[in-house]
């Protein structure tokens, strides 16, 4: 088996991995990425929408309330205040290390003003990583997965991981997970195909605690192949219509088409299930071809021509609220083991993420976890490999069936009747060596669903992204959920 050594291993290679690699071999670290398909890599190549930056000392506070309004109550305030402090010298660093922000920020959904900055209109998350990238020295290991975490004297001391050139262990002072999030559960989504939930299965199946996983946001317009449709677009001037050509969007809620997330994919949801069909119009845009060219290719590819005509749209998976628990350092209270991006939950984003402060999120707590786990290195003289989580890939597409019932609007019955199924599915414990790519994903998935589900049932309310049919009021008291090994508990928000 071929060994390496790291002072700091990250695993994943979008946004939040690069940049914490960046931070970490700034400080003379030996960093080592792993990236589980070619670069660039991760859900980040595929964000439409910018980075939502605040634009001076005033509008911090005015982008904290938003934050705070789109979390239901759910955001730590704390949490959200110190990531927005931090912003603006991550905003010159990025300008400093030649990444072209469009010069106009934009406003997008839930935002009270124009703060959002983008990169090459509708391509600012494919831009921002290939930027980081030219910079990065570090070597990243492409097509490698982890397959299982290594422990040795009660720290995670690496990873066993596979590859097309066999397996691999990798020992290293510390481990951060930047895996993404697990769009990959539900049959229409937004995400990439590796977007299978691998750090967040890693960490729980290690003791780690997953915090509010119900809370998963649909993004309000996807085409039917789940390709996005930038929320930008409606910030721009986009209508959205149903069937009949009717605006609907003013009898859900007064910001209309720039109403948080969580609101508008429930009223397209709805207006589809009450009319056939929901259309984004986007002719009122100007330069529109210009100003969003991969959304206009993503609808051609469709056969369809949004310059012409409004073009069909529905929700779809699209990021995650829940993950692996974490403090504002990125420690996820096992040793040795830190997280950032879209596979934490650090209480920034809580019910329902305001639009664009993902990327923010990934690159400030990105640069944070580097930083605190260089302070935490540990070589322990031997490591031993947890068993993998596997699953025979051929029962995914079932489960992606089954698990329509946590999609936008849920209820307790169908929540059970998909937990049943997700229960029943053979997910075992093997030999890391023994398992394949699709086997490891599947059993993350399976995992996942099972602790998504079962905190769905639990949260006897409706809030942010989480709407259950049968409790459609907000619950007096706000918590959070946390699942650690067999056991699930509140914990008082705030």
């Amino acid at each position: 088996m071929e060994r390496l050594t790291a002072d700091l291993l990250v695993v994943g290679a979008g946004v939040a991995g690069v940049y914490a690699a960046l931070a970490a071999e700034a400080k003379g670290a030996n960093v080592l990425l792993l990236a589980k398909d070619p670069l660039p890599s991760g859900s980040t190549p595929w964000a439409q929408g910018g980075v939502a930056f605040p634009l001076d000392e005033e509008d911090l506070e005015a982008h904290l309330q938003d934050t705070l309004r789109a979390g239901r109550g759910l955001v730590e305030e704390a949490v959200a205040r110190s990531i927005l402090a931090e912003a603006p010298r991550h905003l010159e660093r990025l300008t400093t290390m030649g990444l072209p922000f469009h010069p106009e920020p934009t406003r997008e959904g839930g935002h009270s003003r124009p703060r959002v900055r983008h990169l090459g209109g509708d391509q600012s998350g494919l831009l921002l990583l290939r930027g980081l990238l030219t910079h990065l020295q570090s070597p990243v290991l492409e097509g490698y997965m982890a397959a299982s975490l290594l422990l040795a004297q009660g720290r995670v001391a690496g990873v066993l991981a596979i590859s097309p050139r066999g397996p691999v262990e990798i020992r290293a002072g510390a481990v951060l997970l930047a895996t993404g999030g697990f769009g990959r559960l539900f049959p229409v989504t937004t995400n990439p195909e590796g977007a299978t939930g691998d750090g967040m299965a890693l960490a729980f199946h290690a003791g780690g605690v997953l915090r509010d996983l119900e809370f998963v946001q649909f993004h309000p317009t996807a085409l039917p192949n789940g390709a996005l449709v930038s929320e930008a677009c409606r910030g721009e001037g986009a209508l959205l219509l149903n069937s009949r050509g009717e605006r609907f969007m003013g009898r859900y809620d007064p910001l209309l088409e720039l109403a948080p997330r969580d609101v508008v994919a429930r009223a397209v949801h709805r207006e589809r299930e009450a009319t056939g069909g929901v259309f984004l119009d986007l002719r009122p845009i100007p330069h529109l071809e210009a100003r969003f060219p991969t959304v206009v290719a993503s609808a051609r590819a469709l056969g369809l021509d949004p310059l012409r005509e409004p073009i069909p749209v529905a929700p779809a998976a699209h990021y995650a609220m829940g993950g692996v628990k974490t403090d504002l350092r990125g420690y996820t209270g096992l040793p040795g083991l830190y997280a950032a991006g879209e596979v934490a939950s650090t209480g920034f984003h809580g019910a329902n993420r305001l639009a664009s402060n993902s990327l923010l999120e990934g690159l400030v707590m990105g640069e944070r976890a580097a930083l605190a786990a260089l302070e935490d290195l540990a070589f322990p003289p031997k490591a031993e490999a947890l068993p993998a989580l596997a699953l025979d890939p051929h029962h995914l597409p079932a489960l992606r069936v089954q698990t329509e019932p946590a999609g936008v609007v849920r209820s307790g019955e169908g929540l059970r009747r998909a937990l049943a199924f997700a229960e029943a599915l053979p997910l075992e414990e093997v030999p890391p060596l023994e398992a394949t790519r699709a086997a490891l994903e599947a059993g993350h998935l399976a995992l996942l669903a099972r602790l998504l589900l079962r905190l769905a049932l639990l949260r006897e309310e409706s809030r942010g992204a989480h709407f259950r049919e049968d409790f459609p009021e907000e619950a007096k008291e706000v918590y959070h959920l946390e699942a650690q090994g067999p056991h699930v508990r509140r914990v008082p928000a705030g």
